[in-house]
């Protein structure tokens, strides 16, 4: 164990002091426009979908100063947003589309919310790259389109990955309608981010009812049901040097992988399913090969060890989740886990620079 001073809300501070920079991972950001296309979605009562219109009708419409809050501060990638990364100790932000994203748009919609959102992002990076870093925003409905518009944000503006707000429309990436955008991720050597939003209407209504359809449960079940889905359907054996990136100590997959690796093979050897068939490892194994691990939202010090042991130490990393979860305390919690320096350099910045390939 390192002798370093212990982390207090005293000493967060930017700058490295401590030995290492701390980079967020899974850091929210809202176009302006895109909110406008929202709002006149929900004043027209035009969209069916039952997780949009209780997430962002919320968001949108209460009066309530915390969801205000952090609606002003999605949309400030500038002043506000820097100030609270001083206050906390975050030397740097990878900025991705929050939910739900273009994915409740249709092509035309989601494509222009697409462009702008990677247009500004790119510059809030240019004008401020040692703070901000980004994942571009792609509209899911053409794959063809969508991987073209990633080429454009990674090679031509120097974006680093792309974000995916789960389902599209209650639609999986494991679709083959999705391939060609996750070609191109390959192509391109950059990750996607596998990032929550509300389960699609098949799913939602009775966490609905009682109240669990967010962040509190219905987020992770239905956002580690996709990655699970993207495992067993056999995309990391077609596409083998894809990486995943996803949050909130993987939404709860690391707790069950010994009995998915136990309940798949059973289910392979019976054939009970068409859609399960023999893969080329375990499920579990996937989690070293191919998919990394994020702290969002998850900051306690049990699970994020947990976690650590049942993936490998070097799969898992650090990540605020602001503006939705912004708690000082919780950057302490992290700052003082249990590992060595040289190990904490790794969770807090070398494994982020090395997944998402920054320079800065």
């Amino acid at each position: 164990m390192s002798t370093e001073e212990t982390s207090t809300l005293d000493n967060l501070s930017i700058g490295g002091g401590r030995g290492y920079l701390r980079i967020a991972t899974e850091e929210a950001y809202a176009w302006p426009g895109m909110y406008e296309l929202y709002r006149k979605q929900l004043r027209e009562e035009s969209n069916p979908d039952i997780g949009f219109n209780s997430l962002v009708g919320y968001f949108l419409g209460s009066d309530h100063p915390q969801p205000k809050k952090v609606v002003e501060r999605l949309q400030d990638a500038s002043d506000l947003r820097i100030e609270d990364m001083n206050r906390a100790g975050i030397d740097h932000q990878i900025l991705g589309i929050t939910a739900p994203g273009t994915q409740i748009l249709d092509a035309k919609d989601g494509a222009y919310v697409a462009k702008c959102t990677n247009d500004v992002l790119a510059e809030v990076c240019q004008l401020h790259p040692t703070r901000f870093s980004a994942l571009a925003a792609v509209s899911f409905e053409q794959s063809d389109a969508g991987a073209a518009e990633l080429d454009r944000a990674v090679t031509h503006l120097g974006l680093k990955g792309v974000l995916t707000n789960s389902h599209i429309r209650g639609r999986y990436l494991d679709d083959p309608d999705f391939f060609p955008l996750l070609e191109k991720c390959v192509e391109l050597d950059v990750p996607l981010y596998l990032h929550p939003s509300t389960p699609p209407n098949a799913m939602i209504q009775p966490m609905r009812e009682a109240g669990l359809d967010g962040a509190v449960y219905g987020f992770g079940v239905e956002t580690g049901f996709h990655l699970l889905r993207m495992i067993t359907s056999g995309l990391f054996d077609k596409l083998p040097s894809l990486r995943v990136v996803v949050g909130h100590l993987g939404e709860a997959l690391p707790f069950w992988l010994d009995r998915i690796d136990h309940m798949h093979a059973k289910q392979v050897a019976a054939e009970r399913y068409e859609s399960i068939k023999p893969l080329m490892k375990k499920p579990s194994e996937y989690f070293r090969t191919n998919i990394w691990i994020t702290t969002s939202g998850m900051p306690t010090t049990k699970p994020i060890m947990f976690v650590r042991d049942m993936v490998g130490p070097e799969r898992v990393m650090y990540a605020m989740d602001y503006p939705y979860q912004y708690e000082l305390e919780e950057v302490v919690e992290q700052d003082n886990l249990p590992i060595p320096l040289e190990e904490k350099k790794d969770f807090f910045e070398n494994t982020a620079r090395k997944v998402f390939n920054l320079t800065f």
